[in-house]
């Protein structure tokens, strides 16, 4: 979703720069060395905003999966990092994965690592996007079947990259992209007042 974020802001005013790595957690992302290098990059009065769980949730991605202690360490160390370099520390939910009911309702997908990032937003008293909550709420009211618009579904034979289709329910396609963040720029309006002299006024 961060790939399309650049059309809602006036990039002769600022700058974002997208780090997001697929199928990292934030024990990879430490571990590779990425975090590293935004921290390096990264100056006082820049925001930073930090969304880890899918990842670090699913026990069979051994390279990974961080416990919910580890979990909670590894945000803190982010946050301690960010404020060190009176950077600004923005802490995110990961979207939701779409998941209903046989009865059609959404069903959460990130209730123990979303509770952990709410739980440290809450202790460090930072700014919090809850974007798992938002994107839920984005599904249900596009419902089970008009939801599967949003993401990457593809039938056979529909795309010379997948002759046998694809069947995702995790990842965006570019309208489901630019509806996140669409939801995230909505947050930054109510939570970070001082990032709306950097919206654009015209149409993306």
């Amino acid at each position: 979703w961060c790939q399309v974020l650049p059309s809602f802001f006036d990039l002769n005013k600022i700058t974002i720069d997208n780090r997001a790595v697929n199928g990292r957690s934030t024990r990879s992302f430490i571990n590779e060395k990425r975090w590293e290098s935004v921290y390096k990059s990264l100056k006082k009065g820049d925001y930073v905003f930090i969304q880890f769980g899918h990842n670090d949730e699913v026990k069979s991605k051994v390279n990974s999966y961080t416990t919910p202690e580890e979990f909670t360490s590894n945000l803190k160390k982010y946050i301690g990092d960010a404020r060190e370099k009176k950077m600004i520390p923005v802490l995110m939910t990961p979207v939701a994965r779409r998941k209903f009911d046989a009865a059609g309702k959404i069903e959460q997908t990130h209730q123990e690592y979303s509770a952990l990032v709410l739980k440290v937003a809450a202790e460090e008293k930072l700014l919090f996007i809850d974007l798992d909550a938002q994107s839920m709420q984005l599904y249900q009211q596009f419902g089970v079947e008009n939801s599967k618009l949003l993401f990457c579904q593809l039938k056979p034979g529909e795309h010379p990259n997948y002759p046998d289709g694809k069947d995702d329910n995790t990842h965006f396609n570019e309208l489901g992209a630019r509806l996140i963040a669409q939801l995230v720029l909505k947050e930054i309006r109510t939570t970070i007042p001082d990032l709306l002299t950097y919206i654009t006024t015209k149409k993306p």
